[in-house]
């Protein structure tokens, strides 16, 4: 292969990297705050009527509700906006944002977070950035499934020279195919081998290994 088709492949991969990124933005706007919004317009709605009609506790319900799943979707558009730019990364380093992250979950989760992460803070940006969401995700659809006890996060150096990131937790396991998928596409930025294992009646593993080549950038 020649150094233009070795360019052409790059570009080619990236294109697809960022329509795949934008599919799945447009997938979680829709799904997420645009279907909140909705919500939320008819509970004013149903708020303003019972007003209308002088049923006040109907009215203070309704309003009481849309304050709730308001205050969730501006939650939920924080977490898109640091997922678009995890400036976090920039601020701290890998290891010291994954610490800050896991203590917040802990401390809203009751649940412990072992990390050994240290070897990612010797990664390429585009790598660190890429593993930190792929276990920020792993790590929220773990605590989504259910209530784990325990969740740990590795990022260990390969023989080859690359990278391998290993989320593990002892909550419900993980079926839901969709969540996979997502996971499995975040791995491909990185042209990396996703793999996954659930163990019965509770425990799930998502595993990542980085190539060095993408491990370095």
């Amino acid at each position: 292969m020649t150094s233009d088709d070795a360019e052409r492949a790059l570009l080619a991969e990236r294109i697809l990297t960022e329509q795949e990124e934008r599919r799945r933005l447009a997938e979680l706007l829709h799904d997420g705050p645009v279907q909140h919004l909705s919500a939320i317009a008819q509970m004013l709605d149903a708020g303003l009527a019972s007003l209308r009609d002088g049923e006040t506790q109907r009215a203070d319900d309704a309003f009481a509700r849309g304050l709730a799943l308001a205050r969730d979707s501006a939650r939920d558009l924080r977490a898109l906006c640091e997922d678009l730019e995890p400036k976090v990364l920039r601020e701290l380093g890998f290891s010291a944002a994954v610490g800050a992250l896991a203590r917040r979950l802990s401390s809203r989760h009751d649940v412990e977070i072992d990390l050994d992460v240290d070897h990612a803070d010797d990664l390429g940006e585009n790598a660190q950035t890429a593993l930190y969401q792929i276990l920020r995700e792993a790590t929220d659809q773990a605590l989504r499934r259910g209530a784990p006890t325990r969740i740990e996060i590795s990022v260990r150096a390969t023989p080859t020279g690359g990278a391998e990131l290993v989320v593990t937790d002892d909550g419900p396991p993980e079926r839901r195919s969709a969540v996979l998928e997502a996971l499995a596409e975040r791995a491909a930025t990185l042209n990396a081998r996703f793999s996954s294992e659930v163990r019965y009646p509770r425990g799930s593993t998502v595993r990542i290994e980085v190539p060095p080549s993408a491990a370095r950038r």
